[in-house]
């Protein structure tokens, strides 16, 4: 069908040079190779967004189904109407749409007879997106139908990409103050940004650690979040990561608080309510931006800030209350020096053996936090009974038994999660495993796992440290104590989680000693 196209007129040009920065796929299906011969030849040259075409030749129906799955990212289909049957383009037409799910890539019907595939008929039952004669298709129409197929399917990948860049930070924004989510939330930034872009190969959100004060020295900033290359750059230095060129470009923008505009990327600082700065970097950006793509990247790369702030604000105040628990804590439980970390291991040892135990992520954070919260109840216990080097007598075990309903009346009113596990714990971390514990003399699964996991740490931790009534007993005395009070004191399976992992358990203790 070579005839068909109509070069005669149009003069040859010499081959356009183009930067490679990827190309746009074209499926030609025909079962005639001088149709895919000529319609190559006639877009030899073409270039699109510095993009030129790579062509994908199908011969049949079958086989255009089989390169439509093998090559999703396909740009433009030049589909023949008629080849192994009447129908077999009209039938691709429809895989590709129904059953691949295609509904991106741009569908150009071509028929040499066009009788046998009337347009309006065509038009109205399959969706195609243009409807071509072979014999009207010259080479500059070629070319006009494929540029303006291509800027169709650039718009549909930008509005699919802001969809995806929305649905992440939508998804994100549920739990925005949740570090879990941060990473999620400013990779749906950088591909919103790539949508209002056009075009965006690589981005990078980098950061530096807070400074304790403004006199500080500012850290280096670490990739934070990475797009493209930068995905394996994520928690190094951005001087390991960036060319000389770049860092230089990175260097004046967080100087001057400024976006610095390279040839084909740019560095976009981020403003901070803190002391520390932040960079947002772009690269294969248009070379000619406008002021609204210039405004754009500056909200963008402000929200970007002010939402890991936000983290890192939540974060800060989180932490806060965990080392107001662990000092308030530490204060009912020392009272001397001997116990100063016991608070601390504790709460790492009941999280190790909660994850051992197989509660879920949230069960176990949460007993991590409450466990030191276990002897709050002491708080009203006299020095003379806590510190007495000798057996205590009747009446002042009895005293001393008043501290786990203590602890749990301190902590039992608030509806907090955390405060909630703590009143539980603190009651529960006494009883026994075979009925003989107290306060409430409960067995087995009777009492809460919390309180299990937590009396299994506090005996543990307390036997391998020096008391003011014993000295510090070694490893093998400690496993040898365990496994006689496996199914008495602690219920059995806790026991085999501590004993298999020994090793990581000596580990906190050796990390908090005291």
């Amino acid at each position: 069908m070579a005839s068909d196209f109509l070069f005669s007129d149009e003069s040859e040009q010499a081959p356009k040079q183009v930067n490679n920065h990827g190309t746009w796929k074209v499926i030609i299906v025909d079962d005639e190779p001088e149709v895919h011969a000529v319609t190559k030849l006639a877009l030899s040259d073409f270039s699109f967004q510095d993009k030129r075409l790579e062509f994908i030749s199908a011969y049949s129906g079958k086989e255009a189904e089989e390169k439509i799955v093998a090559h999703p990212d396909a740009a433009i289909v030049l589909l023949d109407v008629v080849m192994e049957t009447d129908d077999a383009g009209l039938r691709v037409a429809q895989f590709i749409r129904e059953t691949a799910k295609n509904n991106h890539v741009r569908i150009i019907l071509r028929t040499g007879q066009p009788g046998q595939a009337p347009e309006r008929q065509v038009i109205v039952n399959y969706d195609i997106n243009d409807y071509k004669s072979k014999t009207e298709l010259t080479a500059q129409k070629l070319f006009t139908v494929v540029m303006s197929s291509l800027r169709s399917y650039r718009d549909i990948l930008s509005i699919e990409h802001s969809r995806q860049g929305l649905e992440k930070i939508i998804t994100a924004s549920r739990d925005i103050f949740s570090s879990h989510s941060m990473d999620t939330f400013i990779h749906g930034v950088m591909q919103q940004l790539t949508s209002i872009l056009g075009s965006v190969d690589e981005a990078m959100y980098a950061t530096s650690l807070v400074a304790s004060s403004p006199d500080e020295k500012q850290q280096d900033l670490i990739v934070f979040a990475g797009q493209g290359e930068f995905e394996k750059s994520e928690g190094k230095p951005v001087n390991q990561v960036l060319s000389e060129k770049q860092l230089l470009a990175c260097k004046k923008a967080l100087s001057n608080k400024t976006i610095v505009y390279e040839e084909d990327y740019l560095f976009a600082y981020c403003s901070s309510r803190f002391n520390h700065n932040s960079m947002l970097y772009v690269s294969g950006i248009p070379r000619s931006l406008t002021e609204t793509h210039k405004d754009l990247i500056e909200i963008f790369s402000q929200n970007v800030q002010i939402a890991y702030e936000n983290v890192q604000l939540q974060s800060e105040i989180e932490d806060t209350q965990r080392e107001l628990v662990y000092r308030l804590s530490e204060a009912v439980e020392q009272r001397s020096s001997e116990t100063g970390n016991h608070v601390k291991r504790v709460s790492l040892i009941s999280y190790e053996l909660a994850k051992g135990y197989g509660l879920s992520d949230e069960e176990a954070d949460v007993l991590r936090y409450a466990a030191p919260l276990h002897d709050v109840g002491k708080v009203g216990i006299p020095d003379t009974i806590l510190h007495k080097s000798s057996k205590l007598d009747e009446q002042e075990w009895k005293v001393m038994q008043t501290h786990a309903m203590k602890g749990h009346n301190i902590l039992a009113g608030s509806r907090r999660d955390i405060i909630q596990a703590g009143a539980i714990l603190a009651r529960d971390h006494h009883e026994k495993w075979d009925g003989t514990g107290y306060p409430r003399g409960l067995k087995g699964e009777e009492i809460h796992v919390y309180g299990r996991i937590v009396a299994l740490a506090d005996v543990y931790d307390a036997l391998r440290h020096k008391r003011c009534y014993k000295e510090a007993w070694s490893v093998e005395q400690v496993t040898t104590e365990l496994q006689n009070q496996r199914g008495l004191h602690f219920e059995p399976k806790l026991v085999d989680v501590l004993l298999s992992n020994i090793d990581r358990f000596e580990q906190i203790l050796n990390n908090y000693p005291g």
